[in-house]
């Protein structure tokens, strides 16, 4: 059992938060983008639709997407920031979210993609302020097609601390409480 006060190690951060994951994601453990290897992925999908009386009088349906990269380091850094904007720009959205194409697929309606940093060391002032600076966003024929948004979320083990994007807030509590958990564990 792990002590509160001495921080949790990343890796039971992440098998703990993998765990809460795994109801409503599809985890791949590990996950290689362009060679590089990371300990997991996980993928939501989700399709709603609308109709009168039968099936085939659609009226409207809609697919919402959230893709998450889990990143296990030392300490973050700007070069890890970096990483993670590359990560978003040029394999995230262009590979999961339009699958090559120069569009998502009819029916999108959004997709998150979201880059979780599990750092053992606490965040420096100016990390703080790279993490809540972090910004992604695109939309699709003036969102008609969807958008598509950058999360990122970091905890820190040693002091047992969660930062954000402002988008990635809705993770706050989550990531805060799995602190609890993996002590519990």
């Amino acid at each position: 059992m792990i002590q509160r006060g001495i921080g949790v190690k990343t890796a039971d951060y992440l098998d703990q938060l993998l765990r809460k994951y795994s109801g409503t994601f599809d985890i791949y453990q590990p996950y290689v983008i362009h060679g590089k290897e990371y300990p997991a992925y996980g993928y939501f999908f989700s399709h709603v639709e609308k109709y009168v009386l039968v099936r085939e009088v659609n009226m409207w349906s809609s697919d919402s997407y959230e893709h998450i990269l889990f990143i296990e380091t030392e300490e973050v850094d700007r070069a890890l920031i970096d990483e993670a904007y590359k990560i978003v720009t040029e394999y995230m959205e262009p590979v999961l979210v339009r699958k090559g194409e120069e569009l998502p697929e009819a029916g999108h309606m959004y997709s998150y993609m979201t880059i979780a940093l599990l750092a053992q060391k606490p965040l420096s002032r100016e990390m703080k302020k790279a993490v809540k600076r972090f910004k992604f966003e695109k939309g699709y024929r003036f969102n008609v097609r969807g958008f598509s948004q950058a999360h990122i979320v970091c905890a820190t083990m040693e002091d047992e601390k969660v930062y954000t994007n402002y988008v990635g807030r809705k993770s706050l509590k989550l990531y805060q409480k799995n602190f609890q958990d993996t002590s519990a564990y």
